[in-house]
């Protein structure tokens, strides 16, 4: 198999009368009005890894618990979702779970060793261990499902953004056997056995997109793929071998639309004529906005947003307005505050992230956000006061 036998189109399915983006709950909120291209008067933001490590109340919750039947318990999941948005007043929640859920659910021998990460029972090094994948039943779903529909009938108006990890990291992981420095063995894979690496990502790229596209369905308004390894490979690999897989991902939701009507008609649009004010009481069909964020890939950043993203996420290696450049100043920008900067003083995290709100005005609009993940030891209560100073600032150019 090939990637040239990949089919990455998408059956158009209306979003159920529902869900919170069909309802207007969220369809006009800061994130996922930011995501659409329009910048409003406050920048919006969230962190990656809000839920988890850095809050007392996670680390009571999970005691006794191992990570992922944390995830798959939809109750737990739900509580631990809505903690950082209760204590910190961010604009979006995102789903908790791990990248590896879907595997787990599709029967592979995978568990998080703490301290560690995830290790495979059995890695994947050959094309039979490749078919002998199983296949994932999407009834088990359920959990995530049940979770997420929890989840956003706690948050009301602020929007719950669904997760999932990226083909390549999720096969890195099933190839390395566990984390890895380099993911040597993932890239010679990749090279020495084309057809078997195509199969692989296929799977990947499947159950990963069935993930996400559950999320959406059951409630999520709108997605972002994590792709945490894709920095080890170069440009030419990462175009041929495995951005089709993450746009066979991304095709799972790209499908997936809802009806704004009113103010939310014309997002994206000049509306100061009368002709376009008068337009605004006509629905339109808009569809589920796509993040896609990956860490040290900066000189992917152009086809990781040709997969089919409408957002880039941001790491903190590359300033904003750079990134904004090598997009050709077209595409929304999520991030990019360096996380180590959560420790500095305050006088020198607050001119960071003025410095990075500024430099998010070369994009078209900005969604605030860290250029990786919340680390453990981060003290809670300056998150709180980074939601509230940047909710101080003007966001306009």
């Amino acid at each position: 198999m090939s990637f040239d036998t990949i089919d990455t189109g998408h059956d158009v399915q209306v979003l159920p009368v529902s869900h919170p983006l069909q309802e207007g709950r969220t369809s006009a909120s800061p994130l996922i009005t930011t995501y659409q291209g329009v910048r409003g008067d406050v920048t919006p933001v969230w962190f990656m890894r809000q839920a988890g490590r850095s809050l007392p109340e996670y680390r009571e919750l999970r005691v006794g618990t191992e990570m992922l039947d944390a995830c798959l318990n939809s109750e737990l999941a739900s509580e631990i979702t809505l903690q950082p948005v209760r204590r910190h007043g961010v604009d979006a929640a995102i789903f908790f779970s791990d990248i590896v859920v879907p595997m787990k659910l599709a029967g592979v021998d995978v568990s998080i060793v703490p301290g560690k990460g995830p290790v495979l029972g059995h890695p994947v090094r050959t094309a039979r261990d490749v078919r002998d994948l199983p296949t994932l039943d999407e009834a088990v779903l359920a959990p995530i499902s049940e979770a997420v529909a929890l989840t956003v009938a706690a948050l009301g108006d602020t929007p719950l953004i669904g997760f999932a990890g990226a083909p390549f990291t999720l096969a890195a992981y099933l190839v390395e056997g566990g984390p890895s420095k380099d993911h040597l063995a993932a890239r010679t894979l990749m090279h020495s056995d084309p057809a078997a690496w195509a199969e692989l990502m296929q799977w990947t790229a499947t159950i990963t997109g069935a993930f996400l596209r559950a999320q959406i369905l059951a409630g999520a308004s709108a997605a972002q793929l994590f792709d945490s390894w894709a920095g080890a490979l170069s440009l030419a690999d990462y175009t041929s071998k495995v951005a089709p897989a993450s746009a066979l991902a991304l095709s799972r939701v790209h499908g997936l639309t809802y009806t704004a009507t009113g103010a939310n008609v014309n997002v994206g649009t000049a509306s100061n004529s009368r002709a376009a004010a008068a337009d605004e009481q006509l629905p339109t069909e808009r569809a589920v906005p796509i993040v896609h964020f990956g860490v040290g890939t900066g000189e992917l950043l152009k086809a990781m947003h040709d997969v089919g993203a409408d957002v880039v996420g941001i790491d903190y290696r590359i300033p904003l307005d750079e990134a904004s450049r090598r997009l050709g100043g077209s595409v929304t920008l999520q991030g990019n505050i360096d996380p180590a900067l959560l420790a500095a003083p305050w006088p020198v995290l607050e001119a960071h992230v003025l410095d990075v709100l500024d430099r998010g005005k070369a994009a078209p609009a900005h969604v605030l956000n860290l250029g990786h993940g919340v680390p453990p030891e981060t003290d809670p209560a300056v998150l709180t006061r980074l939601v509230d100073f940047v909710h101080s600032q003007p966001a306009g150019s």
